[in-house]
């Protein structure tokens, strides 16, 4: 199977190892990766802060970014959730109806792609520690993904999963801008996740948005919180 790469414009911008970590997952599942070097991003930010047009004029060129008919992957839940929640107000009934139906029938975030459309689970990773699942927004509302991650952590050798106690708890990020124009709010969610996860002793927050993963470490480093942040991609990658 061969499929395109979808990195969103964050992790190519802060966290560029992380997508070569699911170069190297999708490669182990003996996926042939295509990579567009022209791709940008794909509108999500413009759009939560009503720049409709302007959202438009990125979503026609990822449209075009990504003209095959195959599976697009994408790292990052929020923007896969965009994509196939948003897209049909920008381009239903428009000149790129079709190219949009095409499009969103073909994306698929990481974990939903690897559990649920080639169910490849196990990578052979070790990870000796003890974690919690952030179940993002995104993937709960707009992708209807709660397990995919657990599963896959389920196979890592020496991890421990734990679960906090308000899970479904966004961290604060919302749509990007919320954080910036909400400051304190942002900031006391994210405190309150990251409490949450250290209440019930665990090392590391696991999960599979880097918008989410950005806004907890940036909380973190600056409180100095004794847990860490990290992409599932790159626990499943460990010995890759």
């Amino acid at each position: 199977m061969t499929i395109d790469l979808f990195v969103s414009c964050v992790m190519d911008q802060f966290y560029p190892e992380t997508a070569k970590n699911v170069v190297k997952l999708l490669s182990a599942a003996e996926v042939d990766v295509e990579y567009n070097p022209e791709q940008t991003c794909c509108g999500r930010f413009a759009f939560t802060s009503g720049f409709v047009e302007e959202a438009k004029e990125l979503g026609e060129k990822f449209l075009r970014d990504f003209p095959n008919d195959r599976p697009i992957v994408g790292v990052s839940a929020s923007c896969v959730g965009y994509i196939k929640t948003r897209f049909k107000e920008l381009f239903h009934n428009t000149a790129s109806h079709h190219e949009y139906l095409r499009l969103v029938a073909n994306i698929y975030e990481l974990t939903d792609f690897l559990v649920n459309k080639i169910k490849v689970k196990n990578f052979g990773a070790e990870f000796n520690h003890k974690v919690v699942y952030q179940d993002t927004c995104c993937s709960l509302r707009e992708l209807g993904l709660k397990d995919e991650g657990r599963q896959l952590l389920s196979n890592v050798k020496g991890l421990e999963i734990l679960e906090m106690k308000h899970p479904e708890f966004c961290c604060g990020f919302g749509s990007g801008f919320f954080s910036i124009q909400h400051e304190a709010i942002s900031v006391a969610m994210a405190e309150r996740k990251i409490k949450d996860a250290m209440s019930v002793g665990a090392e590391y927050i696991v999960t599979n948005d880097v918008s989410c993963l950005m806004q907890l470490d940036s909380c973190i480093k600056k409180q100095k919180f004794d847990i860490q942040v990290v992409h599932i991609a790159d626990v499943l990658a460990q010995r890759i």
